[in-house]
C-alpha cells in the first residue's frame, strides 16, 4: 500500500486556501499549511489559518518573504528574520514540533536550501525541518500536474506532496486527485516520514552536507537516510 501526506505551501491566499480546507473537509483528509510569514499581515488569511487549526491541520513556517532561499544568502540575520519572525507570525497556531520548510525554488533540492546559521537556528530553536518527495508543479502546470502526481506517488512507498493553495495551481483539480489517489488504494497520512525529516527537537535526522550552502559543522554530522527525488 501506497502512503501520502499531503502539504500546501506558499499561502495562506483568500479565496483559494478556503477552497482547498473545504475539498480536504468532505473526504476528512488532515494535511499541513506551510505559511509564508508575511502573508499572515492579512487579516482574512490569518483567519483561514486559524479556521485550518481548528479542523486539525497543521500549520507549518515556510520563510517569511519566500524570495531568496537560505543557502543562497548564508548571513545568520537573514536565517534568524526569515525563520523566527515567520514562527512569532504563527504563534498559537504552530505545530508543537514548529514545522519548518526551506524555500526550494522550484521545489529543487540541494545547496541553496540551508545555510549553517540556519542550521544552527533550526537546532537550537528545535525546529522539525520537513522537506517533501513529491512537486507535481501545479503552480506551473494548472493541468498536467494532476497525472505527474498521481505517477510520483505510485512510485514512492510514502509520498510527500507538495501543492500550492495559490492562484492557477491545485485548487480545481485537487478533488480529483484525492479521487484518484483513493482508487489506487493510498493510505493517507498527516505524520511523515524520517527520510524527509532534516532536524526535529535539537538533533539531526536525514540532513547531508549537500543541503547546506556553506557546510555543515561536524558537531551536527547527519545520522538519517536521503529523501526521494522532488
Amino acid at each position: 500500500m501506497h502512503r501520502v501526506t499531503l502539504t500546501f505551501d506558499n499561502g495562506p491566499t483568500p479565496g483559494l486556501t478556503d477552497r482547498v480546507l473545504e475539498a480536504l473537509d468532505r473526504v476528512g483528509i488532515l494535511a499541513t499549511f506551510f505559511v509564508i510569514g508575511r502573508n499572515l499581515a492579512d487579516p482574512s488569511a490569518r483567519a483561514l489559518m486559524r479556521d485550518a487549526h481548528r479542523a486539525g491541520h497543521w500549520i507549518g513556517n515556510h520563510t517569511l518573504t519566500h524570495t531568496v532561499a537560505l543557502g543562497d544568502l548564508p548571513d545568520a540575520g537573514y536565517a534568524t528574520t526569515e525563520i523566527g519572525e515567520t514562527q512569532a507570525l504563527i504563534g498559537e497556531l504552530s505545530h508543537p514540533d514548529k514545522l519548518f520548510r526551506p524555500y526550494g525554488n522550484d521545489g529543487l533540492i540541494g545547496p541553496h536550501l540551508l545555510s549553517r546559521a540556519a542550521v544552527s537556528y533550526l537546532l537550537e530553536h528545535r525546529y522539525c525541518c520537513v522537506l517533501w518527495n513529491c512537486v507535481p508543479g501545479d503552480w506551473r502546470d494548472p493541468i498536467g500536474w494532476l497525472d505527474a502526481c498521481v505517477a510520483q506517488a505510485k512510485e514512492q512507498e510514502w509520498a510527500v506532496i507538495v501543492l500550492h493553495d495559490i492562484a492557477d495551481a491545485c485548487v480545481l483539480r485537487l478533488p480529483e486527485l484525492i479521487a484518484r489517489l483513493n482508487d489506487i488504494g493510498v493510505q493517507w497520512e498527516q505524520k511523515f516520514p524520517e527520510s524527509v525529516i532534516l532536524t526535529r527537537g535539537g538533533e539531526v535526522g536525514s540532513l547531508l552536507p549537500s543541503y547546506v550552502a556553506d557546510g555543515v559543522p561536524a558537531s551536527e554530522a547527519p545520522s538519517g537516510g536521503v529523501p526521494g527525488r522532488p
